[in-house]
């Protein structure tokens, strides 16, 4: 059973069906892992998440775990691992449209460049062959060097993980996905702050545009990659 499908009803099943729809992309030849905002902001704190607006509690905290779990096995297979990291100016002169929808949040627990919110979180390392950039806008490609960087090593497809499942992951898989790169969403490595919207993002996701994959199916395709076995 799939995480978002109780609450799909018979009738949404059959327009599934007809459609064909949800085939399987698989994994290609050359993946490069991309993480998502994985910010001390977005994850909060054990016991203190009311003084961390954005934070997404336990659920990102556990997926934090499995994220960790799928960079290690990257870097033990060569893949190569890049992290977006969310910052606006702290007067906001960068907020753009979005600032009609939010309020910019004076806050050290939020997205501000330089706060303590605005950091990776602790659990990850980001290797000597990795790359960290900074992203204004919901998609990890847009005015950013990323699709340069995954050109650049010839990368076919994308192992994506982080947060927010609903806003910036889905957001970067319809951007993989406009480029022709094979897009994969890791389940237990993508979290958002309300369950709806994570489940019925993630069957959007793998209806059209993406390959939602458990995380053992992840790290068994890196453990592949790092034996050398992947083949077309």
């Amino acid at each position: 059973m799939k995480i978002w499908d109780s609450f799909l009803t018979p009738a949404d099943h059959a327009v599934v069906t007809r459609g064909r729809f949800g085939r399987r992309m698989g994994f290609g030849l050359r993946a490069a892992v991309v993480v998502i905002d994985a910010q001390k902001y977005m994850v909060g704190e054990a016991g203190a998440d009311e003084k961390w607006p954005s934070s997404c509690g336990d659920t990102g905290r556990k997926a934090v775990g499995e994220i960790a779990r799928i960079v290690e096995a990257a870097q033990a297979a060569k893949v190569p691992c890049f992290f977006s990291l969310f910052e606006l100016d702290a007067k906001g002169s960068d907020i753009g449209v979005y600032a009609r929808k939010r309020d910019l949040l004076e806050s050290d627990h939020w997205c501000l460049a330089g706060s303590t919110g605005a950091q990776m979180v602790s659990e990850l390392k980001p290797g000597e062959q990795d790359i960290v950039f900074v992203k204004k806008k919901p998609s990890g490609f847009h005015g950013t060097p990323l699709l340069g960087y995954l050109l650049d090593r010839q990368i076919d497809t994308v192992i994506i993980v982080g947060g927010a499942t609903s806003n910036c992951i889905r957001a970067t898989v319809f951007d993989a996905s406009s480029y022709n790169l094979r897009a994969i969403v890791v389940q237990e490595a993508v979290f958002d702050r309300i369950p709806i919207s994570h489940a019925i993002s993630l069957f959007d996701m793998d209806r059209q545009f993406a390959d939602v994959v458990t995380v053992q199916e992840a790290l068994k395709y890196l453990g592949d990659v790092k034996a050398g076995t992947v083949t077309a």
